[in-house]
């Protein structure tokens, strides 16, 4: 199959899902007003409530919702062949990442900026609530945990892209004050910031001694260095604790220091990104080797396909984003549409061009089905692959290898580390929420619920017996996050379709992908928790601690579902401006 062929019918669905479907969400379902004052006027405070441009906000969410999981997924789950994930990445994203997205933040915005778990009980109940803020808190734990876990373990297999990555944060800062302060323009300061991380990247790749090669310099696996852990163990210890006092600082400073230049400058990543794939791929006319599906799995596609992709088709931590700093931020509420459905539609883009890097890398599909012999082996490789295949589509526009791989790299870092500080953000408003319905008032203050937050996330991440070694503690509850995410997304399209109705508005096109959404991933949780993690499975052995949480979320995810469920019958009684 011709790799351009496959590319150019997914951009032309993504393209046709921007320009009618969701122009008729906005005006029929969300009704989007140009005259509605949003929670970012109302509210305006300099720190987390700024009034910002649809361009720069769009560039702040995509990166924070991208991270690598739009390209871990659709990289993993291309062991099942190339057309599953390639209909669930593109038909996902039109019909329900898109409607999800957008739709969070239209509610987050008619709500004062609200969460979904704040919304979760002024819609369903105040049970609902609690039960929804525990779920969202294990999954922001386990993306902070894996994703300082995938970072650390970047900046050790590619030493080349520290210095750009670095680079990267005093340069937004610089932005951010010309921006906010001088009151310039954004676009040419954030190009120029692109040109000197690019031209580090490519001096790097050249420069051994530009190379920021932690290991190397604690003499690597074969020099013990301290508390019992060689070079290697040591370097990630280090590039963890230096990941958590940046993400404290980062997720603490008002947003437009730091989150939304630095965040505008990885939007021009993107496009980077994509024109390097997308025109190697054009240049170069690979053809897929990968099978069109594979049938001999020794794990079935359906209904586990739906949470192996979740970011880059539909993901509940889009929904946090949208409303935990998105809707405090827009400007006026028809960029909604931008911001949330086109975000959708770029993060869309980022994942058809993951399976396309990945299904065109082998030689042969005897080479492909090698190394995807099987679901671990896959889970192990896939993003070790994207970044490779990513490197030879860019021999295709005359771009050498090794730079492109190290500028890909790049990428993947500073995408997984905007969402890994929007994380903790995330994480401390959820923190103070509690500490607020609880009466503990030093949850409430933002620095004590940030340190909570930080130490948390470390504490989990350095466990010392992780799957993969030490360090890997992230990995523990890793499993548990496709099947809380897509959850959480279901249940979130289930707090907008309850919204809609009480409006008197059309909500099917909410209701359907959440009914199929939520079926899937019942019944892949279900399979997950009283299968495998049981030890009921053959030759398994029980994993207590997946089963016993795996179990907890998935009867909370159903008591809310039932209580929301009978709200669908219940009479609005609340008429204030809620109900707006």
């Amino acid at each position: 199959m011709n790799a351009v062929a496959v590319a150019v019918c997914g951009i032309l669905i993504f393209f046709l899902g921007y320009k009618y479907y969701s122009k008729f969400l906005s005006t029929r379902i969300y009704q989007l007003d140009p005259n509605y004052q949003t929670p970012a006027h109302a509210f305006k405070d300099g720190v987390d409530f700024v009034p910002t441009n649809k361009w720069v906000l769009w560039g702040h969410h995509f990166t924070s919702v991208a991270g690598a999981a739009p390209i871990v997924g659709p990289a993993i789950a291309v062991y099942w062949g190339w057309l599953p994930a390639f209909l669930w990445v593109v038909l996902g994203t039109v019909f329900a990442a898109g409607v999800h997205d957008f739709g969070a933040l239209v509610l987050s915005v008619r709500h004062k900026g609200q969460s979904v778990g704040t919304l979760a009980s002024k819609i369903i109940g105040q049970r609902a609530k609690l039960l929804f803020l525990f779920i969202i808190l294990i999954l922001v734990l386990m993306v902070n945990a894996v994703f300082a876990w995938v970072i650390s373990n970047l900046f050790i297999q590619f030493p080349a892209a520290v210095l750009s990555v670095f680079i990267q944060i005093p340069l937004a800062i610089w932005i951010g004050y010309t921006v906010y302060k001088k009151r310039g323009g954004m676009l040419l300061p954030s190009l120029c910031a692109l040109v000197i991380m690019y031209f580090s990247a490519i001096l790097s790749s050249r420069i051994p001694a530009l190379q920021i090669d932690l290991p190397r310099y604690f003499g690597g696996e074969e020099t013990i260095v301290a508390f019992g852990l060689n070079g290697v163990a040591f370097s990630f210890f280090i590039w963890i604790i230096i990941l958590m006092i940046y993400v404290y600082v980062a997720s603490t400073l008002p947003v437009w220091k730091l989150l939304q230049p630095r965040d505008y400058i990885n939007s021009h990543q993107l496009v980077v990104g994509l024109a390097i794939l997308y025109l190697g791929l054009l240049f170069s006319n690979p053809s897929i080797t990968a099978p069109a599906s594979n049938m001999s799995s020794d794990i079935p596609w359906f209904p586990l396909l739906f949470i192996t992709i979740a970011c880059g088709a539909i993901s509940g931590f889009h929904g946090l984003v949208a409303s935990g700093t998105s809707s405090k931020q827009l400007n006026k509420e028809p960029d909604a549409r931008f911001v949330g459905y086109f975000g959708s539609i770029g993060e869309g883009l980022l994942a058809l061009a993951a399976i396309l890097a990945v299904v065109t890398y082998f030689n042969s599909e005897n080479d492909f089905i090698g190394a995807y012999s099987s679901f671990d082996t896959a889970n192990a490789n896939g993003l070790g692959y994207f970044i490779e295949g990513s490197g030879v589509l860019a021999t295709g526009i005359f771009l050498p290898a090794d730079i492109a791989t190290t500028i890909v790299a790049i990428i993947v870092v500073s995408f997984a580390a905007t969402t890994l500080d929007t994380s903790v953000r995330l994480m401390r408003y959820i923190i103070s929420e509690l500490g607020q319905e609880y009466n503990i008032k030093p949850l409430t203050k933002m620095h004590v619920a940030t340190g909570v937050a930080v130490t948390s996330s470390a504490a989990l991440v350095l466990l010392p017996e992780g799957p993969q070694g030490f360090g890997s503690g992230g990995y523990v509850l890793w499993p548990l996050f496709g099947t809380s995410n897509q959850l959480l997304a279901g249940i979130t399209l289930l707090l907008v379709t309850l919204w809609l109705k009480r409006q008197g508005r059309n909500y099917l096109f909410t209701l359907i992908p959440m009914i199929f959404l939520m079926i899937m991933t019942v019944w892949a949780m279900t399979h997950q928790v009283f299968m495998e993690w049981s030890g009921i499975a053959e030759g398994e052995d029980m994993n207590l601690l997946l089963f016993l949480l795996g179990a907890i979320i998935l009867v909370f995810a159903l008591w809310i579902l039932l209580e929301a469920l009978s709200g669908l019958w219940r009479k609005n009684t609340n008429n204030d401006h809620f109900s707006t």
